[in-house]
């Protein structure tokens, strides 16, 4: 079988480490070509990998018909365009969170893929990790019997810049959306209201910029499961990425990823190394796994784990979320899909 030909837009961190899985690790994909406005960035990953098409022209690679499929690595504002030329030049897509930060141009985007029949898969990785995968295995099989309660606590080493906090859509459209999506991934439910408290507990800054860095939210899903959402843009500690299922038979929970195994013991103290200090060790196996369900999906025909339909609703859970803060209230996710229609 020819293999699936890919360009990548972005050659910034993570359209790195997508490329040298392309390159590493996948065997029915190529990377044929990769653009970025910073030509520097765009010509040293082309080096790097011996990649002969390099372009500062993210919409020419798009209509190239030697262009199979395309993965869109770039600033979120520009997600829903490339999409939407992606699949009007026949092209599959693989995007980064989010498609968009309104449901207009989200639904713009997934209703150009539809029409256009091509696939669309979103960079929700956490979904591809080993040990959320475990997780959802339990509940979707009954070994907890029926869940009750959902705790998912996510937490950065540290606040991103400011210059980024202020283009973001905030803390729950750039960093609790792969939480309400593995919410959603866990529980096999959709999420019907929340209710957050919150505030800027590390860096006024934040506050000035409109966004808030620390808040715990309330979850109910259509299904009756209640759960909670702990985010904080400063743990001191490290990447703090655990969470809980309790069920009626059982729990099944997830702790921390570290470096090594070991724990030191003495007769002052017991101890273990901190945990990876931040989302690029801790889920880099996840991003390889994500891109070669990517490839397998479009070469195969198959669905993928992570739809168009899982962003928007991770948008509208985010856009809830802001909708309570600012009232105080819980807010029903079915009012924001309602308000844009």
């Amino acid at each position: 079988m020819k293999p699936l030909r890919i360009a990548l837009l972005g050659a910034g961190r993570i359209g790195q480490v997508h490329a040298r899985t392309i390159v590493q690790r996948v065997s029915g994909a190529q990377l044929v070509a990769i653009a970025d406005p910073m030509p520097a960035a765009a010509q040293q990953l082309a080096e790097r990998y011996g990649i002969s098409v390099v372009s500062t022209d993210c919409m020419a690679l798009i209509a190239d018909p030697s262009i199979d499929a395309v993965l869109i690595c770039t600033p979120t504002d520009t997600h829903a365009d490339y999409i939407i030329a992606a699949a009007q030049h026949g092209k599959h897509i693989f995007c980064e969170k989010p498609v968009a930060l309104d449901l207009a141009q989200t639904d713009r985007a997934l209703a150009a893929v539809a029409a256009a029949g091509v696939t669309l898969q979103i960079g929700f990785n956490r979904r591809f990790d080993a040990n959320f995968g475990r997780m959802q295995q339990a509940v979707a099989s009954g070994a907890i019997g029926t869940p009750k309660i959902v705790h998912i606590v996510s937490r950065d080493p540290a606040p991103p810049p400011i210059s980024y906090i202020k283009v973001s859509g905030g803390i729950f459209l750039d960093m609790t959306i792969h939480d309400w999506d593995v919410a959603r991934f866990l529980i096999g439910s959709d999420i019907a209201e929340v209710y957050v408290q919150g505030g800027i507990t590390v860096d006024p800054a934040i506050g000035e910029a409109g966004d808030i860095d620390t808040h715990v939210t309330l979850i109910r899903f259509e299904n009756g499961v209640i759960g909670t959402i702990d985010n904080c843009r400063q743990a001191a500690y490290g990447y703090d990425q655990r969470a809980e299922v309790f069920g009626s038979a059982g729990s099944i929970q997830t702790d921390n990823n570290y470096p090594n195994n070991t724990t030191l013991s003495t007769a002052s103290a017991v101890q273990r190394d901190l945990p990876f200090n931040f989302f690029m060790q801790r889920y880099i196996e996840a991003y390889a796994a994500e891109i070669e369900a990517f490839v397998v999906a479009v070469t195969t025909s198959t669905p993928v784990l992570a739809s168009g339909s899982d962003a928007r609703k991770a948008l509208v859970a985010g856009l809830a979320a802001w909708q309570s803060y600012r009232t105080g209230r819980p807010v029903k996710l079915a009012d924001i899909s309602a308000s844009a229609e």
